[in-house]
Parts: structure tokens; sequence; C-alpha cells
């Protein structure tokens, strides 16, 4: 392992948990620091800096960030001139205790201040202690921060940061604040943008993108926003989340189903079947809402995937009340769920609700709702075997490629497929599929998680992505720099052309 010598740049790696938003911020952080002057470690080095994007929705994020802060401290003892940050969800909630608990940490940053890192590194380096700045609101738009994007396919766009909901058991409009809408101006600039870089996916992002516009008081704005992403040339595929089911409105389900490079997939958290449940939740919507908004999707269009979030063993949930889920599950018949057991988080009203489940009784729960959920699953992947889909081909979906030969990636629905490149010792084209390139297939084998395609591709369509890929180039979306601090030797300053003499 080696780390920067001097005169060299520093190096840096992001760590990320949590949910697409944790990914889209790291892609920011990621920006910021290769603005500043920062270069990417290679996997196998220590990086000078190294920054936890957290995660606090679920409990054992806390046990995952200090028992990875553990595993750094010899390394850090070894090499005091690296740096530790911590941001996100967690740094939000805990704060100074972070530095309380692990003193070898070197910044801590919240959801509100990405844009503040640089500042924050370079500030700890000069005072040799610890920086620790939380904001308690969104002060600029992360959006405006540069951006270092991962893929050359697809990309994400925040529509929006914050969450206006009180569900009892979720902590993260504590830590994300309201939510606040962008502009529907800025975000096609920025997903034109992506297209122009050679982007064929976009995913538009908010913790409930469907109430997008109640900052400036169109409730049909989200709608609008699909529609206007439709009319961007080269923009191949759009999807969206995550909606909640009390602000799903029609024009959304008409918008999805008129709009042609709007892909026939929704994910819409269910969270219970039952109402009772759903009301202790705070979820302002009930078990028929629910299934009428699928039903309406369904009827609109047919070949819709549907995935959702359930979360088992809420506080005071009975049996009957978790049978009326899995009721929910067999007549939604999702193409997939995310499952999880509940988990108590400190400052949510929930965490103080009475009748906590006993541990015993929420893991059974939790299984017959994994066993029932994969029988649908695999139910409505089977009869996807002998239909022909195109395939967005990707990186990393595919963990036994290299073994089986075959590449991976996903259906304008989203389901997940792995498909054969063509025959042994195929030449031309058929030999150099690349990530981002378009693949027609016909469907051989289903299973609970992913679709196989064994036979020869029917086409293949080489792309803009494809071609980025393939020379190592990633989209990079510049934002606003907002005077941060480079690391090493400023930039020669170019020869004067014109203008005033300077004497």
């Amino acid at each position: 392992m080696t780390t920067a010598t001097a005169g060299s740049p520093r190096t840096y790696h992001v760590r990320t948990y949590g949910c697409q938003m944790n990914v889209h911020d790291s892609e920011r952080i990621s920006g910021l620091l290769e603005a500043a002057g920062y270069v990417r470690a290679a996997e196998t080095d220590d990086p000078d800096v190294i920054v936890f994007n957290t995660c606090a929705v679920r409990e054992n994020a806390d046990n995952r960030l200090y028992g990875n802060l553990g595993h750094l401290r010899p390394t850090k003892a070894r090499n005091p001139g690296m740096q530790i940050a911590v941001g996100g969800c967690l740094a939000q909630k805990d704060r100074g205790e972070i530095v309380r608990r692990a003193p070898w940490v070197d910044v801590v940053f919240g959801t509100h201040n990405i844009g503040s890192l640089p500042v924050l590194l370079e500030r700890a380096r000069h005072n040799a202690a610890a920086e620790v700045e939380i904001l308690e609101s969104l002060e600029v738009f992360p959006s405006t921060l540069p951006t270092r994007r991962e893929s050359t396919y697809a990309g994400w766009v925040s529509i929006s940061v914050g969450c206006n909901n009180t569900c009892t058991f979720c902590i993260v409009p504590s830590l994300r604040g309201k939510e606040k809408d962008r502009r529907p101006g800025e975000i096609l600039a920025e997903v034109q943008a992506l297209v122009d870089t050679g982007v064929l996916e976009v995913t538009l992002l908010g913790q409930n993108v469907n109430s997008y516009g109640v900052e400036f008081g169109d409730r049909y704005a989200f709608g609008k926003l699909l529609r206007a992403c439709g009319e961007i040339d080269g923009l191949e595929r759009v999807r969206f989340t995550s909606p909640h089911p009390k602000d799903f409105t029609d024009d959304v389900i008409a918008a999805m189903a008129e709009t042609p490079n709007v892909c026939h997939s929704l994910h819409m958290p269910l969270q219970s079947g039952s109402d009772d449940v759903l009301r202790a939740m705070r979820r302002s919507y009930r078990a028929d809402r629910y299934l009428g908004i699928i039903s309406k999707v369904r009827e609109a269009m047919p070949d819709a995937a549907i995935t959702t979030d359930i979360i088992v063993g809420f506080p005071g949930e009975t049996e009957a009340d978790f049978e009326r889920t899995l009721d929910v599950v067999r007549e939604a018949r999702f193409s997939s769920a995310f499952t999880f057991q509940y988990s108590k988080r400190p400052g949510t009203p929930a965490a103080t609700m009475d009748d906590q489940l006993p541990k015993q009784v929420v893991q059974e729960r939790y299984e017959r709702l994994i066993a029932a959920v994969e029988e649908i699953s695999w139910a409505e992947n089977k009869l996807l075997v002998g239909e022909t889909v195109e395939v967005l081909v990707a990186v990393g979906e595919g963990r036994k490629d290299e073994r089986t030969g075959r590449m991976s990636g996903r259906a304008r629905d989203g389901r997940l497929v792995h498909f054969a490149t063509g025959a042994p010792g195929a030449v031309g084209e058929a030999a150099t599929i690349r990530p981002g390139d378009i693949v027609h297939t016909t469907i051989t084998y289903a299973a609970p998680h992913h679709l196989n395609a064994d036979g020869a591709p029917l086409a293949h369509r080489r792309t803009r992505a494809g071609d980025a890929a393939e020379a190592g180039r990633t989209p990079r979306t510049p934002g606003v720099l907002l005077g941060l601090p480079t690391i090493g030797a400023p930039p020669a300053v170019p020869p004067q052309t014109g203008g005033c003499a300077v004497s």
C-alpha cells in the first residue's frame, strides 16, 4: 500500500452507505475534492483522505461506522498526515459525539454543508485539530456543486432534498430538513448536460419525488417534469424514486404511460398492509388507496414492474396486521420488494411507543414475508421467459459474469438481466459489447431476483455511453466552486491577450 509522496497530489477515497441520495451525494463529494486538486486513490492504496458518507436509517449504521473507524485507527497512527472525514445522515445526528468516540477523526460535516468539506479538511490540517461543522438548514442546493459521475450511461439528478412528512419510524426529516425543490429549468439543464456527455438514462431523485412543486405551488409539477424529460433528444430512459402514495396523482400515471422514454417501472413504498399500522406509522394513506394506485398503473401500463419497501415488526403490529400485509403483497404482485425488520431509532416517535415486539417474533414474520415476496417475484419473472427485452448494459451488476461468460444490465422495467454475448470465439461487434451499449435478447430462464438470456443477442447497438466507457471517461458536471481552496500549486496564468495593460 502506498500514500502520496512530497510534491504529488493528495489522494482520496469515499465510502458510501445508504440510499440513492447518499450515492449521489458521494458523487458530489468526489467532484468537490477533485475540483480542489485531490486525485482518487487506487483501491489497494492508503488514501491521504478517506470520507465516510453515512446513513442513519437503521440501527446497525452506527455499529458499522464506529467499527470501520476503529479498524482505521492503526492506519492513522502509522500515517498521522492521513485525514478521516465523516459526513451524511449519521454525522448530522451524532455531531460531536463522533469525535468523542473516535478522536482520530479530523472532520465531521452534515447533510446541509457538503460543499464545506475541502475548507474543513484544510482548516483541520492547519490547526491540527478536529473540525465539526453541522448546519441546521440547507444554504446551497447540492446540485450546484461539482460532481464526478460514476457511470457513463446512467446518472442521478436531484429534483428536491428534504421531506415534509412525519412518519413515526423515520429519522430522515430531522436530518435532511424540510423539502426544498429545484426549479424545473435547472433540473432539465442538468439532464441535458448529462445527455450531452452520452448518458442514456437518468433517475430523478427526491425523498418524496411526487410532492415536487410544493415549494412553488404547483401540485402537478412532477408530471410536467416527466413530460419535459420526454422532449430531450438522446435521453432514452427516465426513472424516478421514491414517490409517496399520499401524493400520487393520476396525471403522473398518464405522464408515465404517454412519455416514451419514461420507463414502466415504479418503486412505491408500502411499509405495511395494515391500516392500523399505517395509522400508527403516520402514513397518510390506507391499503385500499395503495392498491387503487397499483390498479391504475397496471391499467395504463400492463407491463409495469412495481417494487416496494415493507417494514416488519413495527411496535404494536399483531399477527392479524402482518397477515394483512401478506394479503396486500399477494394482491399487488410486486416484481421485488426491499424488506426490513423494524429498527428503533432514537429521536423518532416510534422508539418510545409501547408494545415493542420481541426479536424472535419479528424474525419469524420477516422470514415468512421474504418467502411470500420471492414466490410472487419468481412467478412474475417466469412470465417473461421467451420474451425479448431491451437491456442497457451495466457494470458490476453480475457477480458471476466472469465465470459464466455473461454480461449484465437492466431491462426497461428495471429487472436485472444476465445475458450471453454470443457464440464462443465471436469477433467484431458481437465480441465488443460495452457497458452503456444496448442489446436486445430473449429471456430463457427466470429466478426470483434476476433473468437469464442464454442465446446470442438479437441486436446490439453501440452508443456514445459505450464509447465513453471504452475510453475510460466518466461524466463530470462542473457546478459552482464557491471559492473553495485547492491543493497544490495554482495553475499558470495565461498571457494577457486583450484589454488594458497593467504596469
